[in-house]
């Protein structure tokens, strides 16, 4: 079942996975990499988690509608992702490639409403550090359907200053309710990865096991 939600002028698609299967489980929000859509998360990712499970196209992809000329950025993404758990409730969420740097975003952004997030590899994942002259890509947008090309070519470029996702991560540690809110699933080391790595010490988990560690969580960590 897909549901669509309102940011601003864009048409979010929210699908439904898979039902809760015990009743009272808070929810599992995937979020796909670049380029990718819902159906990007494998169901053995997924398959054991006790709350209804839901994918988030993103702006630009997916069923999701397209911004007209672009202007894309993560901060917009993680919108997106506002958006849903707005929709959703509290939720923890579970981002691959460029959506684990989303769900970092939000993690930190939201920290009562992310039960905890998983960050995995995937399309999009590294992004670009460099900050002092951004490159702005020309692209020739034949049609109209996603993934949109001005995502693909600005979202794959877009800034990510290690020291501002270690901020990020910070307001999660210093503000969730979970003694761990980010576990991290990747091979890839990005430096901005790499600075939350480091700032959270932690180590690399299954993803799997990962998500399935956020499944049940402490009544004190409850968030209405």
């Amino acid at each position: 079942m897909t549901q669509y939600l309102q940011h601003g002028r864009i048409r979010l698609a929210l699908h439904c996975l898979q039902p809760a299967q015990s009743p009272g489980s808070h929810a599992l929000l995937l979020l796909h990499g670049l380029g990718e859509s819902a159906r990007a998360h494998p169901r053995s990712l997924y398959g054991a988690w006790p709350g209804a499970v839901h994918a988030l196209d993103f702006t630009g992809h997916g069923a999701s509608s397209i911004p007209a000329g672009g202007g894309y950025s993560c901060e917009v993404l993680m919108g997106d992702v506002d958006i849903a758990l707005a929709h959703l409730g509290a939720a923890t969420v579970c981002g691959r490639g460029l959506g684990a740097y989303i769900a970092l975003l939000i993690a930190g952004a939201r920290p009562p409403k992310v039960r905890g997030a998983v960050l995995l590899d995937g399309p999009g994942l590294a992004g670009s550090c460099a900050t002092a002259s951004p490159y702005i890509p020309q692209v020739h947008a034949a049609a109209a359907v996603t993934p949109d090309p001005f995502a693909m070519a600005e979202l794959a470029t877009d800034a990510r200053p290690p020291e501002y996702a270690a901020h990020y991560a910070m307001l999660a540690q210093e503000f969730s309710a979970q003694a761990n809110p980010i576990t991290i699933c990747t091979r890839e080391r990005p430096p901005w990865l790499q600075a939350v790595r480091v700032l959270l010490a932690c180590d690399a988990a299954h993803p799997v096991k990962a998500c399935m560690s956020y499944a049940v969580l402490p009544t004190a960590a409850a968030v209405p």
